[in-house]
């Protein structure tokens, strides 16, 4: 078994198809091929069939900057977001988006994505599943702050292979109105329409769900958030990205381990599947930060608080405070259930502890093993070695590369 880490050696790049002469008709998918390293079946079929027929395509739209009006034209920070429809962003990438698919909106909310509830999660991934019926591909737009974490949720929850792609901007679409001139320098027009392509594609079919800005798309597991104004802020460190879309070209570099299970639609499916519970199953966890001589009050205020799940964001590999020890081991024997995280930004915690219900995180950052911790909670809410199995295997993903047998077992 060897780790996501080393998946861009096991995963072949993608070769693109020269780009057609200007007065050739111009082919749906826009040039793209498969990823030649990906045996599968499934895969194979999905990136062949939208070459023969126009792709469908749904967006939906939560919201965010990219769909912000500006105080004027040159004004990147002052903005109130979700302020256009997610039709009339489309309509506006007409008649070019029309060439690579056929697109229909939903609008599921249009607020900034932390004002979104864990109830309004479960909705929007019924949303995506509902579209993915009728539809090749879905993007899903959002304000940039926590799109990281809508990103996990529905490669977390949703059931289809079908490619999920999350996609927002970091400066708003329109200025003084929302039918306004656009923003010098807007990003979200080719967010949306590189979304729109890389979804048609079928080129992350199995992959789960991805996040694209800035012609680059990211493992939603992976990736993070790294700078609150930089237009490459999301960033997937020490994995890098799995791809770039580059004009008609798309370059797949490395892929997600659970490609692997491509072919077997069973086993690629995660345990969660929304349409099983209702919303108010989903318990609260919550999140708490390690720093020096950080006191333990909060740790024992969520305990008795009813919260059944705390991730602690540790100082290095997870470490905390002795305040926090104490509280922890309280609480965790009290029936709360924890899971160690850093603070960092990358690299792996270990061990956990086998009497007591804290599970080590590995390299999920906090507020991705937040999400993961309240999945488990709610399919498996007195099972606690259920919800470690699945921290361990659905939380650190892992290619599978040992030496097949002589009869190819």
């Amino acid at each position: 078994m060897i780790t996501a880490a080393v998946a861009a050696a096991v995963v072949l790049a993608v070769t693109a198809e020269p780009r057609p002469p200007a007065d050739a008709p111009r082919e749906h998918a826009l040039g793209v091929t498969g990823p030649e390293g990906i045996r599968s079946v499934s895969y194979t079929q999905a990136v062949a069939g939208v070459k023969t027929r126009k792709p469908k395509v749904t967006v939906i739209g939560t919201g965010g900057t990219i769909s912000g009006v500006a105080t004027s034209r040159s004004s990147f920070t002052n903005y109130q977001s979700g302020r256009i429809a997610i039709r009339e962003m489309v309509a506006q990438l007409q008649p070019e988006i029309g060439e690579v698919a056929d697109v229909t909106t939903v609008q599921f909310g249009n607020k900034g994505s932390g004002g979104y509830s864990m109830a309004e999660f479960h909705a929007l991934t019924l949303a995506v599943e509902s579209a993915l019926d009728s539809s090749d591909g879905v993007v899903v737009t959002s304000g940039t702050d926590t799109m990281e974490e809508f990103a996990y949720w529905l490669d977390l929850t949703v059931q289809s292979r079908k490619p999920v792609v999350l996609t927002g901007a970091m400066r708003p679409w329109a200025a003084v109105t929302p039918d306004g001139p656009q923003v010098i320098g807007a990003d979200g027009p080719a967010n949306l329409y590189n979304s729109i392509v890389l979804a048609a594609s079928q080129s992350t079919y199995c992959y789960g769900t991805v996040l694209m800005l800035g012609d680059e798309f990211h493992a939603a597991r992976d990736v993070t958030k790294t700078s609150t104004y930089r237009m490459d802020t999301f960033q997937t460190r020490e994995l890098g990205v799995l791809g770039w879309i580059d004009g008609p070209n798309i370059k797949v570099g490395r892929a997600p381990s659970r490609v692997d299970d491509c072919d077997n639609k069973k086993r690629w499916m995660t345990p969660f599947d929304m349409s099983q519970i209702e919303p108010t199953a989903l318990p609260r966890v919550e999140v708490v930060y390690g720093y020096q001589q950080a006191g333990g009050e909060a740790i024992t205020a969520f305990a008795a608080a009813g919260v059944k799940g705390i991730v602690t964001a540790g100082t290095g590999s997870g470490g905390l405070s002795s305040a926090q020890s104490s509280a922890r081991t309280a609480a965790a024997r009290s029936g709360v259930v924890f899971v160690t995280a850093s603070r960092t930004g990358s690299g792996s915690t270990y061990g956990g502890n086998s009497s007591l219900p804290i599970i080590a995180g590995d390299d999920l950052l906090p507020q991705k093993a937040r999400l993961l911790l309240l999945l488990g909670l709610a399919f498996s809410p007195t099972d606690t070695g259920k919800v470690r199995e699945w921290m361990t295997t659905l939380g650190s993903p892992e290619w599978d590369t040992a030496p097949k047998g002589r009869n190819g077992d």
